[in-house]
């Protein structure tokens, strides 16, 4: 007899916490707790959105349809050493620097380069996430990822399509990822993430309404003087700052006067304006130096 199984918790009209604190709601909110169960959602909706820390995420005003889904319960929220590889094994809705602080105080090496990155670790690994002292895919052994087809399966590292913020698996939604990390002493990783953390203090704005980096690095396709070469990834804080964008603002958003690459949103500020923004800053740029920005904040709309 095969047994049911139980249906995940689902709120209609729920909020989707973002770090702009701004935008619309979700028509309704899934929270499975087992693979069958994100499955079953998956088999019974057209449209699934996952949601992880909402750090890189803008809502529109007017919310999403279809399902979003919170992987943050049950299986999603659990991490485990495999017995077999040794390997740690963390589910995608695990936070990421609460991850960091764990492996660090073991004196597990190779998560601490990502020291301050607010993400789950599922979508940390989707956008391999990463700064200036290294990039999570570095890290990855392999990950869990279920289709379309409801299917769960493995994919080796060697077999995504790791980049600069770029997997692949954007069509798949990743439910766990298993970590090849290295013994080392714990002070001397804690060393190295309290330098990562103290760089990041010094160079953005920290504890401001803001989802990270706006841009991606572009990758120049000629070269722009007193910025880069053809064929180097500059820095798109730099390219927003020469454009003289810095301080710039639309309605209750506005280009961070401490990094040209951060929006910060500020009390009765909307969705809109920080989409209005990032438009008038990309024409800016391209008008400039001839550059297109590509956005690594992700806007959630409704289907059209």
């Amino acid at each position: 007899m095969t047994m049911a199984i139980p249906t995940p918790t689902i709120t209609q009209n729920a909020p989707i916490h973002t770090w702009y604190k701004v935008g619309g709601r979700a028509d309704a909110l899934a929270k499975p707790e087992t693979i069958e169960q994100l499955a079953q959602v998956l088999d019974e909706n057209e449209t699934v959105r996952v949601l992880g820390e909402g750090a890189n995420l803008l809502v529109a005003d007017d919310g999403v349809d279809g399902v979003v889904v919170s992987l943050k319960n049950g299986i999603f929220g659990e991490t485990q050493v495999d017995p077999d590889s040794h390997l740690l094994v963390v589910g995608a809705g695990v936070d990421l620097r609460r991850l960091i602080t764990l492996t660090s105080n073991e004196g597990l090496a190779g998560l601490e380069v990502l020291g301050g990155i607010p993400a789950t670790v599922g979508g940390a690994v989707r956008m391999n996430a990463g700064g200036t002292f290294g990039q999570i895919a570095q890290a990855v052994a392999h990950v869990f990822v279920m289709g379309p087809d409801g299917r769960d399966r493995l994919l080796e590292a060697w077999e995504i399509d790791f980049g600069y913020r770029h997997s692949g698996l954007e069509d798949e939604i990743i439910t766990r990822v298993a970590f090849s990390l290295t013994p080392d002493d714990p002070k001397a990783v804690r060393d190295r993430l309290r330098a990562c953390m103290d760089h990041k203090g010094k160079t953005q704005p920290m504890g401001k309404q803001s989802a990270g980096c706006t841009f991606k690095n572009p990758l120049l396709t000629s070269g722009v003087k007193g910025i880069g070469d053809a064929g180097t990834r500059v820095s798109a804080g730099k390219l927003i700052d020469r454009a003289g964008c810095k301080g710039l603002g639309v309605g209750g958003a506005e280009v961070s006067e401490h990094h040209a690459n951060f929006f910060v949103t500020h009390k009765g500020a909307s969705a809109a304006d920080v989409i209005a923004l990032m438009d008038e800053v990309e024409g800016r740029v391209y008008g400039t130096f001839g550059v297109r920005l590509e956005r690594e904040v992700v806007v959630w709309e409704r289907s059209r």
